[in-house]
């Protein structure tokens, strides 16, 4: 840097230049870029961005917009910007800036379960559509040795994968936490940079935490050959709880039931799966985008992976095809684990060029959606994803949530705010969407 046009006598006082060395500090802050390939990040929007725009639509977003700290509402959106070769730029939002309540992930961990589990996979070269049997591990989890909505009527990673996406299925996210183990599952989060996970218990099973360290021996054998292509043993992981201590209390409610007595406490979900809505934000990212991150935060995905899961990501329970499970579309309908603009409401219509690449959890009354929305049909595209506590009474465990008069409302209309801010937004260059085409 040349300064110019400053003699002795008018150089600046040692006060004015304190101002000019924080005011060059900001200019680089703002001026940030990807390190996984020096992509260039958008100088951002001034902080209260988000705010402004969705207290322009407070009356559609209701009470939760008006007191975010009690409903601990979260938000991430990141807006693509694509230049004349196709490389997306992003820019991201975050509102409110600093929230620091607890959320429970709930079915939003089968996510790098599913990423986790094609990545082992991959190292272990084997074809993800291999038979995966679980083993039983007695007084703890049942064996899985055939599964008769697949057409093979054997059980597969794949498959398992497919009804996480289509319906969030509780026992296929359990079957592949038992193939990773807990300590594997965490560590390689951390190793990623994900660093606020804690994923440590089976969903919807009531073990303890010492049951849950114990994960099922799984045998792999490919079609064909009679003989396993891999034989993993059970395992027990003996170390400390992972993750970072939180630094904020895990707790949430007035009062919880614990079996059939109501204690007047607030529930302790510091034994319960933890991981930061931004983590997941970032983590769908890093496979929508995989390069805009850096090589650490990558999993390791073959093409045919990517594919593989932007066809089931977006795919519906009522588009269900040959080799896929079939569904009851009475209760697993279109929007059944949209969210974000579905509002999880078989009423809702979507545009018919827009595709959702989703995941969602719910449970305790915390609602989650992490979402990548592309239009085909307007050439529009972004990341989007919230959280939201909906629990009034205050009591957890009386499955008394406010669930559709509060969180699903909130969560369709925030979409929509999104969605139709983007449609009149200008971009210089419309994004070629082919790589996420079914």
């Amino acid at each position: 840097m040349v300064l110019i046009g400053i003699s002795h006598s008018n150089f600046p006082s040692m006060q004015q230049r304190i101002l000019l060395a924080s005011a060059i500090l900001v200019f680089f802050a703002n001026c940030q870029t990807y390190q996984g390939r020096n992509f260039a990040m958008k100088p951002s929007k001034p902080v209260n961005y988000l705010d402004s725009l969705l207290a322009a639509h407070a009356a559609r977003l209701g009470p939760a917009f008006a007191d975010p700290r009690a409903f601990r509402v979260e938000i991430f959106y990141t807006r693509i910007d694509r230049d004349a070769r196709n490389r997306p730029h992003l820019q991201e939002f975050h509102w409110p800036q600093a929230p620091s309540s607890y959320f429970y992930p709930a079915s939003t961990v089968k996510l790098p379960a599913a990423l986790l589990a094609l990545e082992t996979l991959n190292q272990l070269g084997l074809p993800n559509t291999a038979d995966m049997l679980t083993d039983s591990l007695p007084g703890i989890s049942s064996a899985a040795e055939t599964d008769t909505s697949a057409p093979s009527g054997k059980p597969s990673a794949a498959h398992y994968i497919k009804k996480i996406c289509m319906v969030s299925d509780n026992d296929a996210f359990n079957r592949l936490y038992e193939f990773l183990g807990q300590e594997a599952f965490n560590e390689n989060l951390h190793d990623k940079g994900y660093a606020s996970a804690r994923i440590v218990h089976r969903l919807s099973m009531p073990l303890t935490p010492e049951a849950n360290r114990q994960t099922n021996g799984v045998r792999f054998f490919v079609p064909g050959n009679s003989q396993p292509a891999l034989v993993q043993p059970p395992k027990y992981y003996r170390g400390p709880v992972p993750g970072t201590p939180s630094e904020a209390p895990e707790q949430a409610g007035k009062a919880h039931y614990a079996g059939d007595s109501l204690v007047q406490q607030p529930f302790d979900f510091s034994l319960k799966n933890r991981i930061a809505l931004g983590d997941l934000h970032h983590i769908l990212q890093s496979i929508i985008f995989p390069e805009t991150v850096t090589s650490r935060q990558r999993f390791r995905l073959t093409e045919e992976d990517y594919r593989f899961l932007y066809r089931y990501m977006s795919r519906l329970p009522t588009e269900s095809g040959a080799g896929d499970p079939k569904y009851d579309t009475a209760e697993f309908h279109r929007n059944y684990t949209k969210y974000l603009m579905g509002g999880a409401d078989a009423g809702v219509q979507l545009p018919a060029g827009l595709r959702i690449y989703n995941k969602s959890g719910w449970a305790y009354g915390f609602l989650t959606d992490v979402a990548y929305f592309a239009d085909f049909a307007n050439k529009i595209e972004f990341l989007l994803s919230a959280r939201i506590y909906t629990n009034t009474d205050g009591i957890i465990g009386d499955d008394t949530y406010d669930y559709e008069t509060i969180g699903k409302p909130f969560l369709r209309e925030l979409g929509a705010i999104i969605y139709e801010t983007e449609l009149t937004r200008e971009r210089k260059y419309k994004p070629d969407l082919q790589r996420y085409s079914d």
